[in-house]
């Protein structure tokens, strides 16, 4: 049995910890995996002779937990106030929590999501809903 550590800089909350736990589990020769957001590090226990270590990384990588987290770092003029392509967020739906999430931000678009989550799905978008349409 041999054990490998790496450090996962995007694996920052629990879910991710579950996410990594499950994607590593379903690996041929996996035999345990220690998983902290806290110190952003996975450790796995794994049979030498059904998986290698490149294979485990190939999967993190895949699943974006390993490399750059790519977070955008908020500039100092607000999107309406600079030059360029608009993109605005609006009300969406999350099948995750059943929520509707309202807010309405002009927004530069930057060709991803602004907020990167591995494990997590684009949110639904949905088309904005009155006061009226909420209470039925």
């Amino acid at each position: 049995m041999k054990t490998l550590s790496l450090e996962l800089p995007v694996m920052y909350g629990d879910h991710h910890v579950k996410e990594v736990r499950r994607i590593l589990l379903e690996i041929e020769g996996v035999k345990d995996v220690y998983a902290s957001s806290s110190f952003l590090v996975v450790e796995v226990k794994y049979d030498a002779k059904k998986t290698t270590p490149e294979d485990l990384t190939a999967v993190l990588e895949k699943a974006g937990y390993i490399g750059d987290p790519g977070i955008l770092v908020e500039p100092s003029i607000p999107a309406n106030l600079r030059e360029g392509d608009k993109h605005y967020r609006t009300t969406s739906f999350s099948e995750e929590t059943g929520n509707i999430i309202g807010f309405k931000q002009e927004v530069a678009y930057q060709g991803r999501a602004q907020w990167p989550c591995p494990g997590l799905g684009l949110l639904n978008v949905v088309e904005p809903q009155t006061k009226e349409t909420n209470n039925g």
